[in-house]
């Protein structure tokens, strides 16, 4: 019986990087939450996050009815929304970017 010879696939030289997704923190509108409060959460949670562009966030939630106020990793997003919710913003799901 002979052995028949083994065959190697060719190793493709190019590398494919894969990256990892980014997640959306998205703040829904509500009647509970003032204006004030929202912005200074934002600022205190968010990296980054000035007092200006907070107060057009806060008014993109309330006129538009929700705002993406970060965009970025899961486990930076799970955090900043956990945040965020412990606050008692009304959060959406985080969902991919």
């Amino acid at each position: 019986m002979s052995a028949s010879p083994t065959v190697t696939p060719e190793r493709s030289s190019q590398v494919t990087r894969q990256h990892y997704p980014n997640y959306k923190i998205i703040v829904l509108n509500d009647d509970f939450n003032t204006f004030e409060h929202v912005a200074k959460c934002l600022v205190t949670y968010i990296p980054g996050m000035t007092p200006d562009r907070a107060w057009e966030l806060t008014n993109q939630i309330h006129f538009e009815g929700q705002a993406i106020v970060w965009v970025g990793p899961l486990e930076q997003a799970e955090l900043y929304h956990m945040q965020l919710g412990m606050e008692h913003l009304t959060m959406a799901p985080l969902e991919a970017a």
